[in-house]
């Protein structure tokens, strides 16, 4: 295997930069590519593909894991040499997990479905594939030939032209000798398999006042835009018509890609438009966006700031606005910059570039993919994402960086009590209130309470398995963004495509229906999709299914109340014949419709339509409603939930 990793480290050069130049030397040191043994799963296909089954195909082998920045940064690259190549170049995805979390083929699939990855995934969740290759850091590109030889290794990101030219070469060369296959293969792709949800994959929420009225401001960031509604969930706004891009005009002219932080000053949202690595401003009066910094093209490297809208970034995160400045958690040279408004400035604030978790003065200190930010008017505290810790940060230029709870790069768990013992797993949001920080231990599916002067963390919401159940039991999956007004903590749930309300005092969770974002979506008007939940295999259990009629209406008596659920998978969820189809007079509200799941793990769409008259007792005026609720399913044998609750708030007429 050493030798294995000497020939190829040694031949980088060689194959990307001179492949015929040198093709007889190369021919003597090439090594056949070692098989894809070892993955616990594959994705983005119905079966394992092997290296043995790819001759005559030109094969890009990207080892990555999902939390990394660096690895998300070269998906534009992939994406484009699949196009550029779609019938020649094959590219495997192998996922060779950092985090425990990360190990899980279910939560690689979220990330591609949250990504757009269209090429195979294998999970090597046991480092198999990634020892065979000698790989040694995230993320490795490796090349392989035609006839399955590796043809050239690279590691970090920015290397498109150097694949480019090195896959035309190998495309040019077997094309002449007759060993190309230009046949693409066949892919069964996750995407596929998820219907359009409402929310796609949120990743920041925020409380803000409009007409000195609260409302939510959220990053729909799948869907490209900014949702606004009220506390209720009663939609207000949408900044974005949801097409991927950075044009800057009115609401339905703009687009972003994929968005995370915003941060509201007065009249103006600030947003972090995280894949166009750009800051828009939205002038709420208006209703128009504008771009404020950023060139439109990633940086390389750290960069010493300049004039904002002639300085690329890198992956902005998260922001905050204090007063006349933005301090922005850049994720991808992990720094925190600044963005003076009145100048138009903007520069790097705190950390040298290098990642890790070194404390110190500002510009000396290390950080690591700081993905969260807010403050308490003294300091900026900061998710450090892929240091699994929570940093504070002086608000004053000779001030320093100081680590309240982590330890390293690679010291992730989840332990609660203090000082070296807590243990965090990639943390993606951090909220300042009242004396304490508010974490979303992301890969944890918790939150947690950080004391930041006694160094402590305690558990406040989660049992720490992923999920999607309210109650005074939540379960989460990987949340990313939080916010409080009065006694309520928002939470965006990324994962689940849904907003967690929860109640500060009694810790109890509901989630919260957005109504009218259907009908922007081209769904049916009163089509309900509710986030994903996951059941128990080979096990009895039940639907409940419960409406939540506004104060002074109820359903009317004597009128029928009828019900349909249709076929969810092949048996993946069985339903007696007189229970899938009914039709009753006046029913007692919840329904429980009993059914059975299959054995072993799967998944599928359950799709229940409802037909209901219901009246308002004060005038007797009656309304017919036709309803259409939709929610994907797993079935996993390990999981312990036998039950899908469905409930809708009906909103008042």
């Amino acid at each position: 295997m050493n030798h294995l990793k000497l020939i190829i480290y040694s031949t980088i050069i060689l194959s990307f930069f001179a492949y015929k130049a040198q093709a007889a030397e190369r021919e003597t040191t090439m090594v056949r590519a070692p098989e894809l043994l070892g993955g616990t799963g594959w994705l983005n296909t119905d079966k394992p593909i092997y290296i043995k089954d790819l001759k005559g195909k030109v094969v890009l082998l990207d080892f990555w894991t999902y939390g990394c920045i660096n690895c998300i940064h070269i998906i534009p690259d992939l994406k484009k040499l699949e196009a550029k190549y779609p019938n020649e170049l094959v590219v495997i995805g192998v996922h060779s997990a950092k985090f425990n979390n990360e190990k899980d083929s279910a939560n690689i699939r979220r990330i591609i479905l949250r990504y757009g990855i269209e090429h195979p995934v294998v999970n090597d969740s046991e480092f198999r594939i990634w020892r065979s290759y000698g790989v040694r850091a995230w993320p490795t590109l490796v090349l392989i030939n035609p006839d399955g030889y590796v043809a050239g290794v690279v590691s970090g990101e920015g290397h498109y032209e150097a694949l480019d030219n090195a896959i035309g070469a190998l495309i040019a060369d077997f094309s002449q000798k007759g060993k190309l296959d230009k046949v693409p293969i066949a892919l069964a792709l996750e995407k596929f398999k998820e219907p359009d949800t409402a929310l796609s994959f949120p990743g920041k929420i925020i409380v803000g006042t409009i007409k000195s009225s609260p409302h939510l401001f959220i990053s729909d960031s799948n869907h490209h835009r900014i949702v606004i509604t009220d506390l209720e969930g009663n939609l207000v706004d949408i900044i974005g018509n949801g097409k991927i891009g950075k044009d800057d005009g009115s609401y339905d002219k703009a687009t972003f890609n994929k968005p995370q932080g915003i941060s509201l000053d007065n009249q103006y949202l600030y947003v972090a438009d995280t894949e166009n690595h750009n800051i828009r401003r939205v002038d709420l009066n208006t209703k128009t966006v504008k771009t404020i910094a950023g060139t439109g093209q990633q940086a390389r490297g750290y960069g010493s700031g300049g004039t904002a809208l002639q300085t690329p970034l890198s992956s902005p995160w998260d922001l905050i606005v204090i007063k006349d400045k933005i301090y922005i958690a850049m994720a991808g040279p992990h720094q925190i910059w600044v963005m003076d408004i009145k100048t138009d400035n903007i520069r790097p604030y705190a950390g040298s570039g290098h990642e890790g978790i070194d404390d110190g003065l500002l510009m000396k200190a290390s950080l690591a993919q700081p993905s969260g930010i807010t403050t308490d008017g003294k300091k900026l505290y900061i998710a450090d994402s892929e240091a699994s810790a929570i940093r504070s940060i002086d608000l004053n230029e000779k001030g320093k960086v100081e680590t309240i709870i982590g330890m390293g790069l690679f010291e992730f768990g989840d332990k609660d009590g203090q000082g070296r013992e807590v243990r965090l797993q990639h943390p993606l949001g951090v909220l300042y209130h009242k004396g304490k920080l508010y974490v979303a231990d992301t890969y944890n599916h918790k939150i947690k309470i950080v004391n930041p002067e006694k160094k402590t963390s305690q558990t406040f919401l989660g049992v720490g398995l992923p999920g999607n159940a309210d109650g005074d039991s939540p379960r989460f999956y990987e949340p990313g963004g939080l916010a409080i007004y009065g006694n309520k903590m928002y939470i965006a749930d990324t994962n689940n495509h849904s907003i967690r309300v929860a109640d500060l005092t009694t810790k109890t969770v509901q989630t919260l229906t957005i109504a009218g974002l259907e009908e922007e979506l081209g769904l049916p008007k009163e089509t309900i999709v509710f986030p994903s939940r996951s059941i128990r295999a080979n096990a009895k259990g039940n639907l409940t299914l419960n409406l939540n009629f506004p104060a002074g209406y109820k359903l009317t008596e004597g009128a029928p109340f009828d019900y349909e659920i249709e076929k969810c998978g092949e048996d993946s969820i069985k339903f007696t014949e007189s229970n899938r189809k009914k039709s009753m007079i006046s029913p007692k509200l919840p329904l429980i419709i009993p059914f059975t799941t299959s054995k072993g793990k799967g998944s599928c769409q359950l799709k229940v339509e409802l037909n209901f008259n219901y009246c308002q007792e004060a005038t007797g005026v009656c309304f017919i409603k036709d309803l259409i609720l939709r929610v994907p399913i797993q079935i996993k044998e390990e999981e312990k939930e036998q039950r899908i609750y469905l409930e809708y708030k009906i909103p008042p007429q």
